[in-house]
């Protein structure tokens, strides 16, 4: 585990130190939020019945912008060359970073989702289900990129080739995401749709460090 530890706490720190990743990524999810309502008008019935759904695509969107540097950076200076040889499983070295990714990028998502719930005329009463929502999606997210950013190294215009590789996969996560938020909005329980986005997690866990790491090696080679 100290390994691990290692890299989750090395790239976050650089994430923060850096800051470009996490205001990036959080100003990119405030002003695509607020300009909905611009867009569409200040009705509050139909800012209550699209808010959900609009949070949730800015937060899928905001995601990605990070996701190309997840692993560029290491693979430019030979760093990922290295982890790769290191005794350490490859696998383990792409959940670490990915954990890393989430911690910068997908929480602070989630943290501020509920103050853009309020400005898209959210009921206060969803704010947990939409928070429990982001959580368990957001991970997902960054675990599905994974693959596409390990699949993109050393591709030009690699962040074009890496929209088209993950969002079709992201559209799943989207769609129960959205669902779960407003069934709640109705007066209904999210429990199924929660539990879906929480299997696809476990699915992503699964699968996504070892598609990722096979990605790396090829790349590597």
């Amino acid at each position: 585990m100290k390994p691990f530890l290692a890299i989750v706490r090395r790239d976050v720190r650089l994430a923060f130190r850096q800051g470009t990743d996490t205001l990036m990524t959080l100003a990119f999810f405030v002003i695509a939020v607020v300009l909905f309502p611009f867009g569409v008008g200040p009705e509050p019935n139909v800012l209550a019945r699209i808010g959900g759904g609009v949070v949730w695509v800015a937060a899928l969107l905001a995601s990605m912008l990070a996701l190309e540097r997840l692993f560029q950076t290491d693979y430019e200076d030979g760093g990922l060359e290295l982890l790769a040889l290191a005794p350490m499983p490859l696998q383990i070295v792409v959940l670490a970073k990915v954990l890393a990714h989430w911690l910068a990028t997908g929480l602070p998502l989630a943290v501020v989702a509920p103050m853009l719930g309020v400005l898209m005329n959210v009921p206060p009463d969803v704010f947990p289900v939409l928070v429990a929502a982001l959580l368990l999606g957001t991970p997902t997210l960054s675990l599905i990129g994974a693959i596409g950013a390990g699949l993109i190294l050393g591709a030009r215009r690699g962040g074009v080739l890496l929209a088209l590789l993950v969002l079709p996969l992201f559209i799943p996560v989207l769609v129960f995401g959205v669902s779960a938020v407003e069934v709640a909005a109705q007066g209904f329980s999210p429990k199924a749709s929660l539990l879906i986005l929480g299997g696809l997690l476990l699915a992503a866990l699964a699968l996504g460090p070892w598609a990722a790491a096979a990605a790396i090696r090829q790349a590597l080679e």
